[in-house]
């Protein structure tokens, strides 16, 4: 090897290994994959999220380095949490546990691959570890002992193979104490936390669009502040936002036509787990202003940037698009397409591939197939949903919702092959559930999960399908089947921020908070400019377990972005007041009342838990 074309550093390594992997595989080898599959993506995620970067994940085993040991073991401890979560999804024979080693040596980098004794030990620590747990080594341990509020178990110089000297090896324990070899005899401390707002939070959600702006119903650094719009850590594979495309048809009622294009090419690259992704709705604030691609990619947190123009006439269709690097500005491609209007589906597919290619994005043929979703071939079908959701999405309210539904069911009537025209007939009558209380709860609901389960039955791969069912049937209190609905959402398109944020829901009905937190900041990264309710139900879940400066940091987010966010001023003034605060918790009870004069604690306590109500009647609403 030619030392030019490598070169020695120091990092830290970590070595993730399934435990009883070819019994798995001999039990059930289809299942054992798909769950392999889910779990490293759920790995990928988090090591992104901690500033780390996954080398090789051949087979069962999944290797990545990080630049701080801190952050090494603060993502060991997340995933070993987190799968342990997903794992009570599963039967016990069909769990998978993995146990991780994290070493801080010298290695040998060469191109995108590291070598050497330092990988070599973190193997073998790997392999002391326990089922689902951790194992670091000495010269690990000596930095961070001090630094992370965990216990450590010291296991003594291990003679591991291929390695000279014996290895200190230390045991990760999950409650903040340091203890000796022997220690394990003595029973650990444990502080329960119980939660007010678990019994409250499902009507908590089914209420919020009575008062806010829902989102469309439709890992990387997540610490940046989305509100103060500063630059954003680049994620550790290829990052595109796609801008609003202008409408240059001149008329403004085609304004429909650019925006659903827009969203389309979206929906097609978030389907790529290769990619990183932004979400809709923090790439339309941009729509009609003049911004710098540069100023996007640092606000956003993305290298690339698609940026382009429709013009659209009666049967022919005139589409400009480019491509720029957000680090240098330089134009990586640039199209243009004239087709007549039936073409349009091809060439959605085309300007995704194209963009793919210059991110220079390799694809297996199963990515390939996600990128082009199951549609429709009939263009006036097509037309009517993209009407539908520019009802839905831009100005939502009971008139525009009753419009979006007429434009569904007569998409279906024309085509009842087309998924996608179901999941947005299912989504007015979601909205028509958390708006129009005068309708029966149980047939609106139940009408809305038939239609859901036909889009999925069209289409087996609609992530947005599953995780909207997987909110419908929380609201049924089949809590369990919607943790694997909304699992199997983000499994299909990773960038899915709504799916992330309603698996962070679905996750909270079940009482899993941590999961709950990790999934709505995962949302809030693929959405740096999110909707209130992301903001504010990351911080009901932060109060949950009692992490009130946290729970009121996210509330107060809410409110600086939307001061008329009435859920979020119920949130915190139930948050100041547990807390203790009670002060506070007074002002707040205030701007409930000014945002809504007509608010009665006494009809919003028929709907939520006596300790929620005692909260709130403490802070001086009645």
């Amino acid at each position: 090897m030619d030392s030019d074309e490598f070169r020695r550093k120091i990092t830290a390594i970590m070595s993730a290994d399934v435990v009883g992997y070819s019994k798995l595989m001999g039990d059930n080898e289809a299942a054992t994959v798909r769950t392999l599959e889910a779990y490293k993506n759920v790995m990928a995620t988090l090591i992104g999220q901690h500033h780390g970067r996954v080398i090789d994940s051949t087979g069962d085993n999944m290797l990545s380095e990080f630049a701080s040991v801190v952050d090494a073991v603060q993502c060991a401890v997340a995933i070993q949490k987190e799968l342990k979560t997903r794992n009570t999804e599963l039967p016990d024979n069909r769990a998978m546990q993995f146990r991780i080693g994290i070493n801080l040596g010298d290695v040998i980098q060469e191109g995108d691959r590291i070598y050497g004794d330092g990988v070599n030990i973190a193997a073998r620590l790997e392999a002391l570890a326990d089922p689902g747990g951790i194992c670091v080594s000495k010269t690990a341990f000596d930095h961070i002992e001090t630094k992370l509020p965990l216990g450590y178990e010291f296991l003594g110089e291990k003679e591991v193979k291929n390695i000279a000297k014996p290895v200190g090896a230390y045991r990760v324990l999950m409650e903040p104490r340091v203890v000796i070899a022997d220690a394990r005899k003595k029973k650990p401390v444990f502080w329960a936390r119980k939660s007010f707002f678990i019994p409250v939070f499902a009507i908590i959600v089914a209420i919020a669009v009575l008062v806010i702006r829902q989102p469309e119903l439709n890992q990387p650094s997540i610490e940046s502040d989305s509100l103060k719009r500063g630059p954003i850590d680049l994620p550790d594979k290829p990052s595109i936002a796609v801008l609003p495309f202008d409408n240059l048809s001149g008329d403004p009622e085609q304004e429909y036509f650019s925006d659903g294009l827009t969203e389309d090419i979206i929906a097609a690259l978030s389907r790529v787990p290769k990619l990183f992704v932004i979400a809709r709705n923090s790439t339309f604030t941009y729509k009609g202003k003049p911004v710098k691609v540069q100023q996007v990619g640092k606000e956003l947190g993305v290298k690339y940037v698609l940026e382009g123009s429709v013009k659209k006439s009666s049967d022919k269709v005139r589409i400009t698009a480019q491509l720029v690097d957000t680090i240098n500005g330089h134009h990586l491609w640039a199209k243009q397409y004239e087709r007549n209007l039936e073409d349009i589906f091809a060439i959605q597919d085309e300007i995704t591939k194209e963009i793919i290619t210059a991110m220079q994005v390799k694809l297996t043929e199963g990515d390939q197939a996600r990128t082009t979703a199951k549609g429709t071939e009939n263009l006036e079908v097509y037309l009517l949903i993209l009407r539908a959701n520019s009802y839905n999405n831009n100005n939502p309210n009971i008139e525009n919702n009753a419009m979006a539904r007429k434009l569904a069911q007569k998409a279906i009537a024309l085509d009842p092959k087309y998924a996608v025209a179901y999941q947005v007939l299912a989504r007015t009558h979601l909205y028509d559930f958390w708006t129009n209380l005068n309708k029966p709860q149980e047939q609106t609901i139940a009408e809305a999960i038939r239609l859901l389960e036909d889009a999925i039955y069209l289409d087996s791969s609609y992530a947005e399908a599953y995780s909207m069912l997987a909110w419908a049937c929380t609201q049924k209190g089949e809590n369990e089947k919607a943790v694997k609905l909304a699992n199997k959402a983000v499994s299909l398109n990773p960038n899915s921020a709504e799916a992330h944020y309603r698996l962070g829901k679905v996750l909270t009905f079940t009482n899993k908070l941590e999961g709950s937190i990790l999934e709505y900041r995962y949302a809030i990264r693929l959405n740096p400019i999110p909707p209130g309710n992301y903001l504010w139900s990351l911080g009901l879940s932060y109060a949950a377990t009692q992490q009130y400066d946290e729970a009121i940091k996210w509330c107060e987010k809410a409110i600086q972005q939307e001061p008329d966010n009435l859920m979020a001023r119920v949130m915190i003034t139930a948050i100041y007041s547990r807390a203790g605060q009670d002060d506070k918790a007074r002002v707040e009870a205030q701007e409930v009342l000014r945002i809504n004069p007509s608010f009665s604690l006494d009809r919003f306590s028929k709907r939520a838990s006596p300790i929620l109500t005692e909260a709130l009647r403490k802070s001086g609403l009645k």
